[in-house]
């Protein structure tokens, strides 16, 4: 080993570091760290600051305007480029570092990877308290930055420089593991980003991280061949791993070669093009008709990269065939066992290649080729009517903006979105066109998620249109970004819809009994109830202020070509749509258990009980 140092501070041996880390995969050398999203403040404006100046020409610099915001935008960039490159997120201490909390929860529950680098209190305690710091009486080593430790995959405080070392390549360990990633903190003490070290050589050579392609284990991949051909109605429920692992087009070999019918989940959806006579769609509580009722006959349910989270087994109401089994193939053996499957604890792409060759000559039986084909018809007439405006003069539903834009958009554009009514009309109705196309954060769910990732899309993808959609809801809670895509010229396009109020709650809040109370935006009536006139909020006129090119849209017509003329700008672009309230979607093809008050005074929460305990009783454990 050289014996070769550079004296150079903490901070800028981390930048420098983060430079030259790279992954790889099938021969194909990425960057690791790409840039680095930064608001300043005491904790990291004289450490990281500095250095990301000292450093501009290695390590590109972007600006933000909130701190959960940030997070948003570097987990969106990393999905999109498949968890292969991702970005550092650096913060001042105190609510900038609290601020992150809710973005590496995202980006965990995920499993997408992002690095955080918040701000820390002295590490050497010359000034205790200081300015935002949380005293704890009996322990003294807690800071607010302890609170990104349940919601990191891996965690450390650097509270002396050399010790930045083996925790700066654990962090790129982590990021570049795709059975591991997910948030990775680094807190830095303000007082030791700024202290100098004499740094070796060796760490700043470029280092490059496999990213591996496990096979499965021989005896797995037996088991697995066996009980597909013992299945007569076997199912596959695509996942987002399909996509990290881009496996689409092995998927697609071994549908074609079987016939096995392929439903998805929101983060699996797009795993086939829609018209692929075997996608049918989205599953479970939101899914299509055609998904579910194969999925209620399935004898065996083949996940492939996927949580199993609610949603998708509909609270374990959806598989219902008395003798259903299941196989999981998943990178990580945590995810491969739920439900008590068979496993195959592997590469989604390589154990798919595998599975296709052992399946070689194996078909499913045509009657039920032909069954699930007509429920694919059956289906499509349902998208078309919700799409349909009889009426192009008429104001537009919410589902026939869906159907707006996907008459504008091409294959290559990608559709963000997150939370609200939104969600559960796009897994039912969205035709996807390419495997990147159909971008939904539905893991957490996180409302204010759609405008900063398409921020980080953008990045990621330059010259490919990227829609954020977003209700009203959403974009009041995190519109800021907006300023960041005029500030850094990305030509991202928002379709802001209004409809006054949280639409998704609101529906969920009546089925439940809670009669839709604190949902709507209005003004507030004299018996406490909130059934006034809508607020006078014009948010096309706070797109507006915030720099965005606003086209308003009134009619259905006007919808489409505002799309239209949105698609083709070079700068970042609102149309704004009032939609007609009516409720247009499909309804829900299966349940979703959100318990129901047991006891009540008010009428509709007892009616909400008897259909709750109706729909429970209907509740499996898969053992």
């Amino acid at each position: 080993m050289s014996a070769a140092t550079h004296r150079l501070t903490t901070a800028q041996a981390l930048v420098r570091f983060l430079s030259a880390q790279y992954t790889e995969r099938d021969g194909v050398r990425r960057r690791l760290i790409t840039g680095t999203w930064g608001v300043f403040g005491h904790g990291n404006v004289a450490g990281i600051g500095q250095a990301l100046v000292e450093y501009a020409a290695v390590m590109p610099y972007h600006q933000g305007r909130n701190e959960q915001a940030m997070v948003h935008a570097a987990v969106g960039h990393a999905r999109q480029l498949n968890r292969l490159s991702a970005q550092a997120v650096t913060t001042s201490i105190g609510p900038g570092a609290t601020n992150l909390v809710t973005g590496a929860a995202l980006a965990t529950v995920n499993r997408l990877p992002v690095l955080l680098l918040p701000g820390d209190y002295f590490a050497s305690r010359v000034a205790d308290p200081l300015l935002q710091q949380l005293e704890h009486p009996v322990e003294a080593d807690v800071s607010v930055n302890d609170t990104l430790r349940p919601v990191s995959r891996y965690f450390d405080r650097i509270t002396r420089p050399e010790a930045l070392i083996p925790s700066a390549l654990n962090a790129m360990r982590v990021l570049a593991d795709p059975a591991e990633t997910g948030a990775v903190t680094l807190a830095l003490p303000q007082d030791v980003q700024a202290e100098a070290y004499d740094w070796p050589e060796e760490f700043f050579t470029e280092r490059v991280w496999p990213v591996r392609r496990p096979a499965p284990d021989p005896a797995e991949l037996a088991a697995a061949v066996a009980a597909v051909r013992a299945a007569r109605r076997p199912l596959i429920v695509a996942g987002g791993g399909i996509h990290h692992s881009e496996a689409e087009q092995a998927l697609k070999a071994l549908v074609d070669a079987t016939g096995i019918p392929v439903a998805s989940t929101q983060a699996g959806k797009g795993s086939l093009r829609h018209d692929h006579p075997a996608d049918l769609g989205g599953i479970g509580h939101t899914g299509t008709a055609v998904s579910d009722e194969l999925a209620r006959t399935a004898d065996l349910v083949i996940g492939v990269g996927t949580r199993y989270t609610d949603f998708t087994t509909a609270s374990g109401t959806l598989f219902q065939h008395p003798e259903v089994r299941f196989l999981n193939l998943n990178i990580t053996g945590f995810d491969a066992h739920k439900l008590a499957a068979h496993t195959l604890v592997c590469d989604a792409r390589t154990g798919l290649e595998q599975l296709a060759g052992a399946l070689a000559g194996h078909r499913v039986e045509p009657s039920y080729e032909a069954e699930y084909r007509a429920g694919k018809e059956r289906w499509e007439r349902v998208v078309e009517t919700a799409y349909r405006a009889d009426d192009d003069s008429a104001v537009p539903t919410q589902t026939q903006v869906i159907g707006a834009l996907d008459a504008v958009v091409g294959d290559e554009d990608v559709v963000i979105n997150a939370a609200g009514s939104l969600p559960g009309d796009l897994h039912k109705l969205w035709r996807s066109r390419s495997p990147r196309q159909y971008h939904l954060e539905y893991g957490y769910s996180c409302m204010g998620y759609e405008i900063p990732a398409a921020l980080g899309v953008q990045q990621a993808a330059p010259g490919t249109p990227v829609w954020a959609l977003v209700g009203d809801g959403t974009y009041l809670m995190n519109p800021t970004e907006i300023v960041t895509a005029v500030q850094e010229n990305l030509p991202v396009k928002l379709v802001l819809i209004q409809n006054h109020g949280y639409a998704s709650i609101g529906g969920l809040s009546e089925s439940v009994g809670a009669e839709r109370f604190g949902t709507a935006y209005r003004h507030r009536a004299a018996d406490g109830t909130f059934t006034g006139a809508p607020l006078p909020v014009d948010l096309a006129a706070n797109a507006a202020s915030l720099g965005m090119d606003v086209l308003r849209a009134k009619t259905v017509r006007e919808l489409h070509n505002a799309l239209a003329e949105a698609r083709g700008s070079d700068r970042p672009t609102c149309v704004y749509v009032e939609t007609d309230p009516a409720p247009t979607a499909p309804p829900a093809e299966a349940w979703w258990d959100v318990p129901v008050a047991e006891v009540s005074a008010r009428e509709a929460a007892v009616r909400a009980r008897a259909r709750y305990d109706s729909e429970a009783a209907g509740r499996r454990r898969h053992l």
